[in-house]
């Protein structure tokens, strides 16, 4: 029967050479955020309170950042993939992206300075579908590749973005490279979340453009008069999202930012077998990776995340698919007047391994490592909403996935 499993960090917190923050300072976030503010309908996402669910929990503090309310898109991914793909116009018009907005980029003088442009990615959903809306809005075109199994609802989505997108017979990273492939071929620009060798640009603007999100939360608890998080748990596929949110972090506060935990599903951690490793290199998981959480079935870690997630973070966790159903669940049905979050599988994973931690007595000594009592105050981002609405409801509502280790 599966297990949970854990790995401490006990360097994370020692000097020494680490990987290098400069692209993921606050100035950079506050570009991206800045950048962001000037499309139409932008507001920040929000940094949703439970102190009902603290209460049950046993610790002082328990927030959420709602990813589900992203532009109407119900995920935090076109911040990655829209911030690439405006890095990539800008730097072929020669011009700061600090100076860009989204008029601009869809304006008829850019369209004619840079010609016609082809995006191609490969994803399970979000990514894709965050892509191809950047390129409808900047009249360009998008080709998209989804790893086999992926929804036909999440399909349906990139599609209507205007995108020409199809499900391979591939496990995620066979799509990737397909996509790679293809981009080599036809002279197509590759806007992927994940790096390696010879591909970091790209994957830097995309972490880039995830730690918008963690700024806004930043000012959020600001405005609350919130003390900022002892605790930020971080879901993980190739790393990239993780890498970015745990890399500002670590630019901002340096040896006080809060303890940062990395989550996988156990079907696909590679994360957490790098760590196991203990030699400073990425290893993968291969196979087809048939967890629920589809967002985070990744194989092969982006190298530049990577880097972060090994010199930063706290420990990492491998935990099987019943603790993002517990999460999801626990999200959907608030308590003591907590508001409701609709989460997906990937979005409530971070949720469900918090109340796994807090409440499961053979649990207790992951736990008491990373130090959570009742002056715990944790933040977890819910990435996504229901992505797949027949998956969530049959988790939320008919209680699929109900098993435990």
């Amino acid at each position: 029967m599966s297990k949970t499993r854990f790995i401490e960090n006990t360097t994370a917190r020692q000097a020494g050479q680490k990987a290098d923050l400069d692209f993921l300072s606050r100035e950079q976030a506050e570009t991206a955020r800045n950048f962001f503010s000037t499309f139409e309908g932008y507001k920040p996402t929000p940094l949703v309170a439970l102190p009902g669910l603290a209460q049950d929990l046993g610790i002082a503090s328990f927030h959420v950042k709602d990813e589900s309310k992203r532009f109407g898109l119900n995920a935090f991914k076109v911040l990655g993939g829209g911030y690439a793909i405006a890095n990539h116009i800008c730097e072929l018009l020669d011009m700061p992206i600090s100076e860009m907005s989204m008029e601009k980029l869809c304006s008829k003088e850019v369209r004619k300075a840079i010609g016609e442009v082809t995006f191609v990615s490969a994803t399970d959903g979000n990514h894709g579908r965050g892509v191809a809306w950047a390129a409808k809005h900047l009249g360009q075109s998008s080709v998209i590749y989804m790893p086999k199994g992926s929804a036909q609802s999440r399909l349906k989505n990139i599609q209507a973005e205007g995108a020409e997108a199809s499900i391979t017979d591939m496990n995620y990273d066979d799509a990737v490279r397909l996509a790679w492939k293809q981009s080599q071929e036809k002279g197509w620009v590759m806007v992927q979340d994940t790096a390696w060798d010879g591909y970091e640009k790209i994957p830097a603007w995309i972490m880039q453009g995830y730690t918008t999100l963690a700024y806004e939360a930043l000012e959020q608890l600001e405005e609350l008069k919130a003390e900022r998080p002892t605790h930020v748990f971080l879901q993980a596929g190739v790393g990239s999202f993780a890498g970015g949110i745990q890399g500002l972090f670590a630019a901002v506060f340096g040896d006080e930012r809060p303890k940062t935990v990395i989550v996988e599903p156990e079907l696909a951690d590679c994360i957490f077998r790098s760590a196991e490793a203990a030699d400073g290199k990425a290893h993968f998981v291969t196979g087809d990776m048939n967890t629920v959480m589809a967002g985070l079935a990744c194989g092969e870690p982006n190298t530049v995340g990577w880097g972060i997630l090994r010199d930063y973070s706290d420990g990492y966790i491998s935990c099987p698919d019943w603790v993002a159903a517990n999460g999801m669940r626990i999200l959907a049905a608030p308590r003591h007047g907590d508001p409701k979050v609709v989460s997906g599988e990937s979005g409530a994973v971070t949720t469900g391994i918090v109340e796994c931690l807090m409440t499961r007595p053979d649990l207790a000594e992951i736990r008491e490592k990373l130090g959570l009592d009742e002056h715990s105050r944790v933040m977890v981002i819910s990435t996504e909403g229901d992505t797949d609405p027949d998956m969530y409801r049959r988790i939320t509502w008919y209680g699929a996935y109900p098993e435990q280790d």
